[in-house]
């Protein structure tokens, strides 16, 4: 999983981020780039256009939904986006529900903890339980003239016995 959420797990409000990190978009980037990103609709919705060099997989329940881009797969459920992955590196990357229903399919997080706490927010990342998760890396940017609020990386793998546990 990949995600940037704030001190309060806040993810975006009304189908948007909440922030501008520009250091944190071309973190995503590399680390998506060439991958398969996994994502419900209202994520996918969010995009202007594809984003380039990945194969995204769509969530909905809706039999209906189709999207007119090669790069674009829909299906409607996460059993079925993880089987499209089989052993090769996937992300998922939202939304929120996406989220709560990957955590126990996945091994590692790549979270940015933006240094804030969002109110208004209306989607939310999971709470990360230490007890299942092992940080193993985390690396603080401050505030500049690109970024308004401070965040760190925060690389998380799934502890060895949590994956019967989860």
């Amino acid at each position: 999983m990949i995600a940037a959420a704030a001190e309060n797990d806040a993810l975006g409000k009304d189908n948007d981020l909440l922030w501008h990190l520009p250091d944190d978009f071309k973190r995503f980037k590399k680390l998506t780039s060439g991958h398969k990103i996994i994502m419900g609709r209202k994520t996918y919705e969010s995009f202007p256009k594809p984003l380039p060099n990945r194969t995204h997989i769509i969530i909905t329940r809706d039999k209906n939904y189709t999207v007119a881009h090669k790069e674009c797969i829909v299906v409607h459920s996460l059993d079925e986006a993880i089987d499209l992955v089989k052993e090769e590196i996937a992300f998922i990357i939202g939304g929120g529900e996406i989220y709560k229903q990957g955590e126990k399919r996945s091994d590692k997080i790549e979270l940015t903890r933006v240094h804030g706490t969002f109110e208004d927010a209306d989607t939310f990342f999971p709470e990360i339980d230490e007890e299942f998760w092992m940080l193993t890396k985390q690396e603080f940017h401050p505030t500049d003239e690109k970024h308004k609020l401070s965040f760190t990386y925060l690389t998380y793998i799934k502890k060895a016995d949590a994956l019967k546990s989860l």
